[in-house]
């Protein structure tokens, strides 16, 4: 790989789907949470991570990552919608040549899937990943939309730069690309799953479970 994007983990929102007790990206999951097994994946990749959070977050990233990769928003700029998240995830990595856009919520995304988008940017403007034929995440945008990325607001999030920029589809024998954890019951799905049999059971049980 001749570039290397920086993944910008979103771990901002108030994940107000989520009615059970405490943060959804606080959850349990494993030996971790739900954003600490995300971050782990993105981690392993070795490409550089960093993770927009709030203030009341931010312990859950702190034995993972060091300060000056955690970029904090107050809490009514979280609760504007993800587009606040990405333009400042962005801008604090502004020389970077590219940003993978991932979803704090989403700990099945495997780090091949990420290296497999981040691959893509060296050819295109926009990439993304996608399993059997639909669209997931992460999504790459190069250095060329940098400025599109950061005047990004509310819960505009990277749809519409895909739809206006040329891009490919990065296809991944990876259902987590389109497993979020939103509710009680897609967690379940997820924990569930993952005990028995692995991230692609995850993937069916937690699209059966969430009303999505």
């Amino acid at each position: 790989m001749h570039i290397r994007p920086t993944i910008v983990v979103l771990a901002a929102g108030p994940g107000r789907r989520f009615l059970g007790g405490g943060h959804k990206l606080a959850q349990p999951l494993g030996s971790s949470t739900v954003l600490g097994t995300t971050l782990a994946n993105a981690i392993q990749t070795r490409l550089p991570v960093v993770v927009v959070t709030t203030a009341a977050l931010a312990p859950l990233v702190a034995d993972q990552l060091a300060h000056r990769d955690t970029v904090l928003v107050d809490e009514d700029d979280a609760r504007r919608g993800i587009g606040h998240a990405i333009a400042a995830g962005v801008a604090e990595r502004a020389s970077s040549p590219g940003w993978l856009i991932l979803p704090g919520d989403m700990p099945l995304v495997r780090p091949a899937t990420l290296l497999a988008v981040a691959s893509r940017l060296e050819q295109h403007p926009v990439a993304y990943a996608q399993h059997r034929g639909r669209h997931g995440h992460p999504v790459g945008c190069s250095a060329e939309l940098y400025s599109d990325l950061v005047t990004l607001q509310g819960d505009e999030g990277v749809r519409r730069l895909v739809a206006r920029y040329p891009g490919v589809a990065a296809e991944v024998d990876d259902p987590g690309v389109l497993v979020d954890v939103d509710t009680e019951a897609d967690l379940d799905a997820v924990r569930q799953a993952l005990a028995a049999a692995g991230p692609a059971s995850a993937a069916a049980a937690a699209e059966a479970a969430s009303p999505d």
